[in-house]
C-alpha cells in the first residue's frame, strides 16, 4: 500500500522544456559524433553537458511557501485596504523565478501592488490573513535561500460585506531554470468591511420606554429629571424633594414630585425576502441591501449610543436573531450580524418561525426596513400593527430605480408595478403603519412623534 502511494504521490519538481532541450541536444550530437566518426561534433556537446550537470549539482527539495496576510483590524466602506501575498524559499538552494498571482474581490480596489524586500524566513508560519479580487497580470522575483518575498496590495474597500483575498499561488524555477515546482496553492481569506453609517438622528420621543433607567422621559413615577406636580409627602420620600416654598403656604410638606427616565428597546427587522437595484459600492448607486444595512447599522448606532438596547431581526426564510442588549459591545456584535445578510427569496411565510409573542416585547419600537416589493411583507407590517407593536416602516427602494427598456411593453408595467406598490403603501398607512423612505439624518424624527403621539393617546371605548 505505501508503494502504491509512493508511485502515485505528485511529483514535487519537474524538468522543464529547456532541461529536455539540453539533454536531447547533446544525445543528437553524440550520436551523430559515433555515426559519423567526427570528433567536432563530441567538441560541440560538452558544453551542453557540462552546463546541465553543473546547473543540476544542487537542486531544491522543498517547495515554496505561500502566506496571505492583511490588516487584523476590521475595515470600513472607503477605507484603505492593504494585503500582502508572501511567496518564501524555505531550502539552501535559490528560486531563480517566482511567478506569484493571486485573486481579489471585486469589492476590494487594488490600485498599487508592488514587490517589497524580502525577509527571514523561518520553519514556522509566517504573517497570513487576505483579501480578494482578480490580480489581472503575475508578478514575478527571485527568492534567496531562506528568505521570503512581499507582494504588497492597497487599494479601497468598496462594499460592506466578508470580502476574501485569495486564492494565491505561485510557482517557482530552480537550476537555472531546469527545474519547476508544481503549484502551490494557498485557501483565500476573507476580509471583514463594516458598513458605513450614515448620518442620523431621532427626536427623544419613544413610544414606551419599558426599562428602569436610561434617558427617555417615562410616564411612571420616579427618580428622573422632569416634573410631574407636587404632592404630599409619603413615608420613602427624600427629604431633598421638599418643596419648601408650598409647605410653608399649605402648612404641610409637600415635595417634587418626577417621571422616571427610562430606557427603550429597539427592534430593527430586516426584510431580505427581494433584493433591487445595482450596487455601486460606497461612491456608486445603492441597492435595496446597501440602505437596508447601512441603515440599521446608523439606526443601531444611534440608540445604543443613548443607552438604549438594540435587537436585530431577519425577516426571511433563514430567520437570524441577534438578542437586544446595549452598550459598544452590542454595537460591534450589530456589526458583526450585519455582514452576514443577505437578500433570501422563498415561497414560505416565515412570520411564524419569526415573530412570536415570545421575541418582540410589546414595549419596544419596532423599525422594519423593507423595500416592499412582496405583499407578504406588508401583511408582515399589518400583522404587526394589529397585535399592538410599535410599528414604524422605513422603505429602502432606490428612489432612482429604472424601469426595464428591453421589451416593448416593460415601461408599462413598471408603471403599473408603481401604482399598486402606491395603493400597498396607502393600506399600510390606514391600518396605523406609517412608511417613510429612508433618507439618512432626521428621516424618523416626525413619524417617530405621531407614533409617541398615538400611544398616550387615550383609548375610545376601553380598547
Amino acid at each position: 500500500m505505501s508503494e502504491r502511494s509512493e508511485r502515485t504521490a505528485p511529483t514535487n519538481w519537474t524538468p522543464t522544456w529547456a532541461f529536455g532541450r539540453a539533454v536531447l541536444l547533446t544525445g543528437l550530437l553524440l550520436v551523430a559524433a559515433v555515426l559519423l566518426g567526427r570528433v567536432d561534433l563530441i567538441v560541440l556537446a560538452i558544453p551542453f553537458a557540462l552546463g546541465t550537470a553543473y546547473a543540476l549539482r544542487r537542486r531544491p527539495v522543498e517547495l515554496p511557501r505561500v502566506w496571505l496576510s492583511t490588516d487584523e483590524d476590521p475595515l470600513v466602506e472607503g477605507g484603505a485596504m492593504a494585503g500582502t501575498v508572501t511567496v518564501g524559499n524555505p531550502g539552501a538552494v535559490s528560486y531563480d523565478v517566482a511567478v506569484l498571482r493571486t485573486r481579489v474581490s471585486p469589492w476590494l480596489r487594488v490600485e498599487r501592488a508592488g514587490l517589497a524586500g524580502s525577509a527571514v524566513v523561518g520553519t514556522g508560519r509566517a504573517a497570513g490573513a487576505g483579501q480578494p479580487t482578480v490580480a489581472d497580470r503575475p508578478f514575478v522575483t527571485s527568492v534567496a535561500p531562506d528568505t521570503a518575498v512581499d507582494l504588497e496590495l492597497a487599494g479601497t474597500a468598496l462594499r460592506w460585506g466578508r470580502h476574501p483575498l485569495g486564492p494565491a499561488g505561485a510557482r517557482v524555477a530552480a537550476a537555472q531554470g531546469l527545474l519547476v515546482s508544481r503549484a502551490v496553492i494557498v485557501e483565500p481569506v476573507r476580509s471583514k468591511v463594516y458598513p458605513k453609517t450614515e448620518p442620523f438622528e431621532a427626536v427623544e420621543v419613544m413610544p414606551r420606554a419599558a426599562g428602569l433607567v436610561g434617558a427617555h422621559h417615562s410616564r411612571r413615577p420616579g427618580e428622573g429629571g422632569e416634573l410631574a406636580g407636587v404632592r404630599v409627602f409619603a413615608p420613602g420620600d427624600r427629604l431633598r424633594r421638599i418643596d419648601w416654598r408650598v409647605s410653608l403656604r399649605a402648612r404641610q410638606l409637600h415635595v417634587a414630585a418626577t417621571l422616571s427616565d427610562r430606557d427603550a428597546e429597539v427592534v430593527v427587522l430586516l426584510d431580505v425576502l427581494a433584493e433591487a437595484g445595482r450596487s455601486g459600492g460606497v461612491t456608486g448607486t445603492a441597492s435595496v441591501l446597501d440602505t437596508t444595512v447601512r441603515a440599521a447599522a446608523a439606526i443601531a448606532e444611534h440608540y445604543l449610543h443613548r443607552g438604549d438596547r438594540v435587537a436585530l431581526l431577519e425577516y426571511g426564510p433563514s430567520a437570524r436573531r441577534l438578542r437586544p442588549a446595549t452598550g459598544r459591545r452590542q454595537y460591534l456584535t450589530v456589526l458583526e450580524w450585519l455582514l452576514d445578510v443577505k437578500a433570501q427569496s422563498s415561497p414560505h411565510e416565515p412570520y411564524d418561525h419569526v415573530f412570536g409573542p415570545q421575541l418582540l416585547s410589546a414595549d419596544a419600537l419596532v423599525v422594519v426596513l423593507t423595500p416592499l416589493l412582496e405583499e407578504r411583507s406588508a401583511q408582515m407590517l399589518a400583522r404587526l400593527a394589529r397585535s399592538g407593536r410599535f410599528v414604524v416602516a422605513v422603505d429602502t427602494l432606490p428612489a432612482d430605480l429604472s424601469p426595464p427598456k428591453d421589451r416593448g411593453w416593460a415601461e408599462v408595467a413598471y408603471r403599473l408595478w408603481r401604482l399598486d406598490r402606491d395603493t400597498m403603501i396607502a393600506q399600510l398607512r390606514e391600518h396605523g403603519v406609517p412608511v417613510v423612505p429612508w433618507a439618512g439624518a432626521g428621516s424618523l424624527d416626525q413619524v417617530l412623534r405621531d407614533v409617541a403621539r398615538l400611544a398616550t393617546a387615550p383609548r375610545v371605548g376601553g380598547r
